[in-house]
């Protein structure tokens, strides 16, 4: 298997995309000739970092299709706003949907951008208004925006929680939909301080009573407890260039992927 230099995704195998989809998925490409399994989610069912992604892992238990719509750094509104994307996935024996979280979304305060739903477009009148001290030019990454806001103000920043927490779960029950619902299994890959409105947490701002609103939308939800890989102490085993190690410490490692795997199993099998 080759791998070259592919900007941020550095180093990887290529990526693709199917369709008349904008969103870049890792290669390489493959065909819907046969019954699969498909896998939406962002950066961890992407694969960054590994060289073995845990749908990869699947597909070599299960011996069926396992089609990785991962991509990196995509949240709920990079599928939403992906037709192309969300009929292949439907058109799977079963999705398995990654709980994303609920920091990447455009919402009455802020917008995101359509694809990399982790960057900041702009502030909207009613964030301007709560927060009118604040330039918001200054801001490319909705983390740091949303960090930034809570430490000026925790009441006023508890408002943009509640408009998140709020848009994240009628956009996830939407997306259920769109994907066909009773052929869904989230997977709730839980990393971080066990802290549901910190922002370090993973998948941030998302609680448990907010999963379990959408237990009763989908065919089954499976837990994970995993390390990023810094704390694992998988670095070493991961396949990093030098400009990337800060990211690649974010992410989870090949052990984790086995992890994900291996819950997942018996649920698909």
């Amino acid at each position: 298997m080759s791998y070259e230099i592919f900007g941020a995704d550095a180093p990887g195998i290529a990526p693709c995309r199917y369709g008349e989809s904008r969103l870049l998925f890792r290669g390489p490409v493959r065909n819907f000739d046969r019954p699969y399994l498909a896998f939406m989610g962002g950066s961890e069912v992407y694969g960054r970092f590994v060289d073995h992604p845990f749908p990869d892992l699947l597909e070599t238990e299960l011996g069926k299709p396992c089609v990785n719509f991962g991509c990196v750094n995509a949240g709920l509104d990079s599928f939403m706003h992906d037709p192309a994307t969300l009929r292949r996935a439907r058109q799977a024996d079963l999705c398995v949907l990654q709980i994303m979280g609920a920091q990447n979304l455009s919402n009455r305060f802020f917008r995101v951008h359509p694809r990399r739903n982790d960057r900041f477009l702009e502030a909207m009148p009613g964030l301007i208004e709560l927060y009118p001290q604040v330039d918001f030019t200054e801001f490319h990454f909705n983390r740091h925006l949303l960090n930034s806001i809570r430490n000026i103000s925790e009441d006023r920043f508890m408002r943009v929680l509640d408009e998140l927490q709020r848009v994240w779960l009628s956009r996830m029950r939407l997306l259920i939909k769109a994907l066909g619902g009773g052929k869904v299994v989230l997977l709730w890959m839980r990393f971080g301080p066990d802290n549901d409105i910190d922002l370090e947490h993973e998948p941030p701002l998302v609680s448990a009573e907010m999963v379990n609103a959408l237990k009763a939308h989908v065919q089954d939800c499976v837990t994970v407890e995993i390390e990023r890989a810094d704390h694992a102490g998988e670095l070493p085993d991961m396949i990093v260039g030098p400009l990337h190690a800060p990211a690649a410490s974010h992410a989870i490692g090949p052990a984790a992927h086995h992890d994900i795997a291996n819950a997942l199993k018996t649920v698909l099998q």
